[in-house]
């Protein structure tokens, strides 16, 4: 799996077919040309829109029907085209940001959390894999002036001058985006971003084999001010890391920053070894034993720290197992099921509330694991829905019954595990065999690699593709 990586408010009804919607997207293919320019000036996210005066032109005529479509499911046929059914959002954008972005994770904000009225604004790190590894990146972006999905004003209600109203108010509506770029030599495998004191930090994976730690502070100051990105912009170097570890011998995926201890990290290899970091004294070094945890037989895919125990983690890995760990007691896992899925297993998330463990691998397969029965070897859930390897898998962050994934299918899918069949209703043809627990496909990127939940934003999505960045809100979640 490591080298397809590298190319690497309730209530919810589920009374019809569109909240299953599968909503199909189309969206524009990354291009150079929408690389911020070389004076660190704003750029503009690209509004995912477009389809919309496409549908109501269709709708006119009255002769195309419109219809549930299952990925998976049915083919297309000869002639038949998706449109994204734009009622099934609450918040839809698109942007691209050059070279693709395989990895990225959400900083938190001073904004506050719950938040729910628009605008809104986030903060993404993220680390591109260009072509050349002269042409990677170190990315912050700062997305702003996030909108809703906005119904068409009533027939009747328009004012003399509503072309022109609807124009203004379609203009300071526009999505705003800007970069802070840091020079990286070689592709970045993965990023992960954590907050120690008033330092912001970025631990990144690389292809040069080497796991290094990130200051974001002027890269956060350049996003919120001109004047300060100017001057960002000026001084640009190739990022110089705060640490860096080469210990691992050869290059990783797995990363994880801990929860419960600022500045703790766990970082693994495509060698299968695992190294804990102890963050000194100081704020810019660390503590790494030279001893790893190697219970694993060939590369560790994932890591992720248990979001109540300081000193325990868990791992997965190409030879099929997960285990987790205790530092206090090194070098072999406690507890472990060794075939966890039928091939690689690629990513894991830990349920923040309750003692659950969420895995996808190479077989498509999504498996919800009971950590109080998990020497059983047998998980409590599993789902099939997606077609191609599992790429990416994570909790909600505020409610323990919902996750969401992503395939090589181009697929994103949320899933709600209180739903029981009972629950359904009448559902659309075409989506009556789908599982219960699933609420939301959403598509139109290529080659989907990771998705996050926005920790402070209810409901909204990030995901990244080698097609770019989708920022989402469903009506199902």
């Amino acid at each position: 799996m490591s080298e397809t990586v590298r190319a690497r408010d309730k209530p919810r009804d589920q009374s019809t077919g569109s909240k299953q919607s599968l909503a199909p997207l189309k969206m524009s293919a990354p291009g150079e040309d929408t690389l911020p320019n070389e004076d660190g000036e704003m750029e503009e996210m690209e509004a995912g829109g477009s389809d919309e005066d496409e549908m109501e032109e269709e709708g006119k005529d009255g002769e195309q029907e419109t219809q549930v479509y299952v990925p998976g499911k049915q083919p297309l046929q000869p002639g038949e085209e998706l449109e994204m059914d734009r009622s099934a959002y609450r918040m839809y954008h698109e942007c691209q940001t050059g070279a693709p972005c395989l990895s990225f994770d959400v900083l938190r904000d001073a904004n506050g959390d719950g938040r729910e009225q628009y605008p809104l604004s986030m903060l993404l790190c993220a680390g591109t894999q260009a072509d050349a590894a002269l042409s990677n990146r170190l990315l912050l972006i700062r997305m702003h002036n996030l909108h809703g999905t906005t119904e068409k004003v009533k027939e009747g209600d328009e004012s003399s001058d509503g072309e022109s109203d609807e124009e203004d108010d379609d203009e300071d509506k526009k999505p705003q985006m800007e970069l802070a770029m840091m020079p990286h030599y070689g592709g970045i495998n993965r990023v992960r971003v954590t907050h120690r004191g008033d330092q912001s930090l970025a631990a990144v994976w690389s292809e040069k084999g080497q796991v290094e730690i990130f200051d974001l502070r002027s890269q956060m100051e350049a996003v919120h001010s001109s004047a300060a990105m100017s001057t960002f912009v000026k001084q640009q170097k190739e990022a110089t890391p705060l640490f860096s570890f080469s210990g691992h011998m050869t290059e990783g995926f797995a990363i994880d920053w801990s929860p419960k201890v600022p500045g703790r990290l766990v970082s693994g290899d495509c060698k299968k070894n695992i190294h804990v970091w102890e963050p000194r004294e100081g704020g810019t070094s660390w503590q790494i034993d030279q001893r790893p945890f190697s219970s694993h037989t060939k590369s560790v895919e994932d890591l992720q720290w248990s979001p109540t125990e300081a000193t325990v983690f868990a791992s997965c890995s190409v030879d099929q197992s997960i285990r987790v760990w205790d530092t206090r007691a090194p070098p072999n896992s406690m507890l472990c099921a060794k075939e966890a899925h039928s091939s690689d297993v690629n990513v894991i998330s830990w349920n923040r509330t309750e003692p659950f463990l969420l895995s996808g691998g190479d077989d498509g397969l999504l498996k919800v694991w009971d950590l109080r029965q998990f020497q059983s070897g047998r998980p409590v859930a599993n789902f099939k829905q997606h077609s191609a390897p599992v790429t990416s898998v994570e909790w909600n962050p505020v409610d323990s019954s919902v996750f969401a994934a992503s395939g090589a299918d181009d697929v994103v899918s949320q899933w709600d595990l209180s739903v029981e069949s009972c629950d359904v209703g009448a559902r659309a043809e075409g989506v009556k065999d789908l599982p219960p627990q699933l609420l939301f496909l959403h598509q139109g990127q290529t080659e989907v690699k990771e998705i996050h939940w926005h920790p402070q934003i209810p409901g909204v999505m990030v995901s990244t593709a080698l097609s770019g960045f989708n920022v989402f809100r469903t009506i199902s979640v």
